[in-house]
């Protein structure tokens, strides 16, 4: 049908005739005048008849070429136009990148190239690089008497334990998963020698076995292992449909990229093992699960054979292989680059990433791993067995969270922006983002203001990974100096966030907690803490952020400022929410912390107003590492510092001089509360919902809820050594009816009006009591600040933050010791973890604690 339409249209311009041929030529052919007619054509008035032709073909040739120029001009205006056009929300900031430093360039980015970069999997392996060659592992785990896929990590799955036991950010972890009786290892190896491709080679070895002597559920007597590769630029990978269960070496698959050449990947046990596999052709992979669950299904409903078809869709880019074993059994997964050519080394490299040398390099690095956590964290403390157990588990899920992403964030539209079509959000550019993650199965992606708490401890386990993290999310900013506070880039990242919490909204901040660990690296600095080398590039980078620094400090201050010279307030705030008993305020990363009841413009929050105050106080001191010592700003910074540091100024706004504490100011009642109402819904039917209601009228009062946000002043060191309020902030802490339990702080006291109250009738309190180790950190960071310096509470802040430091580590191994995990917050009343388990996000903060390093 096809083709007949097109002989159609070209018939109707030719106008075709009966006998085929054509009617233009046989119109030329019996038009030409003869002669007589030429004669009477020139008495007629041929000089007329030659000029109207000159005429028509000089219009013609004219009408032509001005349309070759207006089309010219076009195409030469249309990019300006197009910048032009493009919102400023979604322009990128118009500086040089971070990541384009000579210092995250050659060697580094190349040792960085393959990791373990996909957190939101049990285990998985990428490049860091925009459509990468992909790895990971599935198994078939037992519930409730049948097989399920594990792939995702998820809580549903109800695996008893599993994370990195060791990880050092580079080339090497080691994973134990405990999934009901089947118990599994999973150790990574990278190695980089001759020959090999860009990025070099790498290698997993996985140890099945059972958690128990035996297996209690004969489903279980058989382990199903499937790897698969995936490239993401959708070249087709080659399967090595010869692999079978007599091959002890057996090469599984083959293919090329631009990036590393010629590469396999072979498969080598020493047990009897029985291969399969399927192949797919799609350009997802988070779906993938569902694809291999597609095909076994098949298989046995068809043939009774519970194993994959061996057979692969044409030019499949995802290879898929069943391994299939008595338990217990290991094998050796090993990824060969710069494999072409008959002079390669790949046999030899092959061979050391195999068998008993992959095993004693394992175990080298293990080795290694040991003696920098000792060197680092244990030396001076000589921490319990089980606490280091703890520690360890911290520092290696940090390292082995990081994940690489790329892909463009939703950005809701600004207010300005006038829109007619149906998405309510506008794309950001395409971007890249390396970065640790707060939890695996909860929260696999970019926090930004989580970030800054992570790069505390892992700045101190390998600087150049700390820079490079902070590197790329410097590069994420605007034009405007705003950074969106969730990144949510790819498909796979965002199959784990609904819908419509994707969009980010360019009004709201998030605490600049990236300003945490550059405080650390200038402080670094100024004690001669790093190499000649670090220094410099720790300088370097400083210097080639300023101004994105400068920008991200000026956005605060412009659209973040309160009305009063020196105060801010959080932006987003629901001033018509008739759901919540405290409208949240999730810019500030404390969710539903109460602030003043009906939001305005009138607010002051004291916490962004001390995180204002770090932002320029570093902003000061990272001008004294320019070269010429005399910046633009420097004397605005002075004075930034100046005001926000003025203490008399800070208690006017902020304390409450009974108490001692320091609240928000705001438009506020205390008499609020939830009530269920009969509301009317979709199509007009009634239903009852928890509705909030104001019982009386509020007004501009001091917000009087005592928890964390009391104590940024404290946590900040703001407060003088000598100050009464100083006296005042310990009894608030140190007082159980208050803050204090014997697990650590509680994020609000027990005397506020809502604690432990619901948000909405879906909305437990989060931090409205439960203990989070982040601001247990800095508040240990002060009272250990305040115990080092000369003043009248030295020795009681000495004591207390004795006490906190061990309610805090004590709570947290045991819960280990019990869980396996490390949680997002814990219980004020018992100590439980609660919140999202193998939470290895700022709860890792913990190893800070056991070995005393604060900022």
């Amino acid at each position: 049908m096809t083709g007949t339409g097109r002989r159609t249209v070209r018939s109707k311009g030719k106008f075709a005739v009966a006998d085929g041929s054509d009617v233009s030529d046989v119109s030329r052919t019996s038009s030409r005048p003869s002669s007589k007619s030429r004669m009477d054509h020139r008495r007629d008035g041929s000089l007329i008849r030659i000029l109207n032709v000159d005429l028509r073909v000089m219009l013609a040739i004219g009408l032509v070429a001005s349309l070759a120029i207006f089309f010219l001009i076009q195409s030469l205006i249309a990019p300006v136009e197009e910048s032009h056009q493009r919102p400023r929300v979604v322009t990128p900031f118009p500086s040089p990148k971070l990541m384009e430093l000579d210092q995250f360039q050659g060697e580094h980015k190349e040792s960085l190239y393959w990791g373990t970069y996909r957190p939101q999997v049990y285990f998985g392996v990428r490049a860091r690089e925009p459509r990468s060659l992909v790895a990971g592992l599935m198994w078939l785990g037992v519930k409730d008497g049948r097989y399920h896929m594990r792939h995702v990590c998820q809580d549903s799955d109800e695996l008893s334990k599993y994370g990195w036991i060791a990880h050092n950010g580079r080339d090497f972890g080691k994973q134990e998963l405990v999934d009901q009786e089947l118990k599994l290892e999973t150790s990574f190896l990278k190695s980089r020698s001759q020959g090999s491709g860009y990025g070099g080679d790498w290698a997993v070895q996985i140890d099945v076995q059972h958690e128990k002597s035996g297996p209690s559920n004969e489903l279980l007597k058989t382990g199903h292992m499937f790897f698969y590769l995936a490239d993401e630029s959708g070249n087709a990978l080659s399967p090595n449909s010869h692999a079978d269960e007599n091959n002890v070496d057996s090469l599984l698959a083959s293919g090329s990229r631009a990036d590393v050449g010629a590469w396999q990947v072979h498969l080598n046990s020493k047990e009897t093992l029985e291969v399969h596999y399927s192949g797919f052709r799609t350009s997802y992979i988070h779906n993938l699960s569902d694809l291999i669950l597609q095909d076994l299904s098949e298989q046995v409903r068809n043939f009774g054979r519970l194993q994959l078809p061996d057979s692969s869709e044409n030019s499949a880019n995802i290879l898929v292989f069943q391994v299939a074993a008595k338990i217990p059994f290991r094998m050796d997964i090993t990824f060969v680059s710069g494999t072409e050519g008959k002079g390669s080394s790949s046999e030899q490299r092959l061979s050391s990433l195999q068998g008993a040398s992959l095993s004693t390099q394992l175990q080298q690095k293990q080795a290694e791993f040991d003696s920098k956590f000792e060197q680092l964290f244990n030396g001076a403390h000589k921490l319990e067995s089980d606490s280091t157990i703890v520690g360890k588990a911290a520092i290696a899920n940090m390292l082995g969270g990081i994940g690489y992403f790329y892909g463009q964030s939703k950005i809701a539209y600004p207010h300005y922006l006038q829109h007619e079509g149906h998405d309510n959000y506008i794309a950001y550019w395409p971007a890249e983002l390396y970065t640790a993650v707060p939890s695996r199965p909860f929260f696999p992606r970019g926090f930004l203001w989580d970030e800054g708490f992570h790069q505390l401890l892992i700045w101190r386990w390998d600087l150049r990974i700390s820079l490079d993290i902070v590197g790329h999310w410097l590069d994420l900013m605007n034009i405007d100096g705003w950074i969106p506070r969730e990144q949510i880039l790819g498909s796979e990242a965002r199959s784990k966030v609904p819908e419509e919490f994707i969009p980010q909204y360019p009004s709201n901040g998030n605490p600049p907690t990236l300003f945490l660990v550059i405080r650390d690296l200038l402080n670094g600095i100024e004690r001669n803490i790093f190499t000649d080398v670090e220094s410099r590039d720790v300088t370097s980078f400083l210097e080639r952020a300023f101004i994105r620094l400068e920008a991200w400090l000026q956005w605060f201050n412009i659209t973040q400022s309160g009305k009063q010279k020196g105060s801010y307030y959080w932006h987003g705030r629901d001033n018509k929410t008739t759901r919540e008993l405290n409208p949240k305020t999730l810019s500030s990363g404390l969710d539903d912390y109460p602030r003043a009841s009906h939001p305005n413009e009138d607010e002051r929050h004291v916490d962004l107003r001390c995180w204002m105050l770090l932002a320029a106080n570093c902003m000061q001191s990272i001008s004294k590492f320019f070269k010429n010592g005399d910046i633009p700003g420097k004397q605005e910074y002075a004075s930034t510092v100046k005001l926000l540091s003025d203490f008399e100024l800070l208690n006017e706004m902020h304390l409450d001089p009974t108490s001692g504490a320091y609240f928000d100011f705001g438009n506020h009642t205390e008499q609020v509360r939830l009530s269920w109402k009969e509301v009317r819904g979709e199509n007009h039917h009634l239903k009852r919902e928890l509705v909030r209601e104001a019982l009386e009228r509020p007004k501009l009062r001091l917000v009087p809820h005592i928890g964390y946000v009391s104590l940024f002043p404290f946590m900040g060191k703001i407060i003088p050594p000598d100050s009464w309020i100083l006296e005042k902030q310990l009894d608030l802490i140190s007082n159980g009816s208050i803050l204090w339990t014997n697990y650590g702080l509680r994020s609000l006291a027990k005397t506020s009006s809502v604690y432990m109250k619901r948000n909405t009738e879906h909305d437990p309190p989060y931090w409205r009591g439960p203990i989070w180790m982040n601001m247990n950190y800095l508040v240990l960071s002060a009272l250990h600040h305040y115990s080092q310096v000369d003043g009248p509470y030295r020795e009681r802040a000495k004591q207390i933050y004795s006490d906190l430091r061990s309610n805090l580590i004590r709570n947290v191994v045991q819960n280990y010791n019990q869980t396996g995990f490390l949680w997002e917050q814990y219980d004020q009343r018992k100590g439980k973890g609660k919140g999202a388990r193998l939470f290895t996000g700022w709860t890792a903060l913990v190893l800070l604690i056991m070995g005393e390093a604060y900022t």
